[in-house]
């Protein structure tokens, strides 16, 4: 979790109006995270930290790719991000809100850590392939195998009352 410490800003020491952080994201932040979602990446994020009449608006752009399972064969794949967040934080001693993050007054640390993951990792569309013809090949033989097998035991394991249902049918028919 060291790595973690350069994602701590201190909004009480921020100067004027605004500033503005940029954070390099590498795999070593998803580990240091400990998230399964999101295995590794390449990420920039610029975040601008607006400051107006004791309120914080901080506004996340991030671009770049992560490295997420895919979802048929299991093997790692890039995925493109481009994301833009908007978060408001205040100083104060009230619990936070589903709006606005509140931080304690006395010390005015605001770790962006969960923010930035949370915004990478909501960025990510449900579903997550590799392009067509990607796929790791064997991956994609064992399922076919799998597939078949399950058809076969599914066609001999005939329920014997369907079949006599069936011979009833076709002397309907008749």
């Amino acid at each position: 979790m060291g790595n973690l410490e350069r994602f701590k800003i201190d909004l009480k020491a921020l100067q004027g109006d605004g500033e503005t952080f940029e954070f390099d994201i590498q795999d070593s932040f998803f580990q240091d995270t400990d998230t399964s979602i999101v295995k590794g990446g390449c990420l920039k994020t610029q975040l601008r930290v607006l400051k107006t009449s004791g309120v914080y608006e901080l506004l996340f752009d991030t671009k770049g790719y992560a490295v997420v399972p895919c979802d048929i064969c299991l093997d790692d794949m890039r995925q493109d991000i481009d994301v833009q967040d908007r978060v408001i934080a205040k100083l104060g001693d009230l619990p936070s809100t589903d709006d606005i993050i509140v931080v304690p007054a006395d010390e005015g640390i605001l770790d962006v850590t969960w923010l930035i993951y949370e915004s990478i990792a909501l960025a990510i569309p449900t579903r997550h392939v590799h392009e067509e013809g990607a796929c790791n090949k064997e991956m994609l033989e064992r399922i076919r195998q799998l597939t078949r097998q399950e058809e076969n035991s599914e066609e001999q394991a005939v329920d014997p009352r369907w079949s006599k249902l069936e011979k009833l049918k076709s002397t309907i028919k008749e």
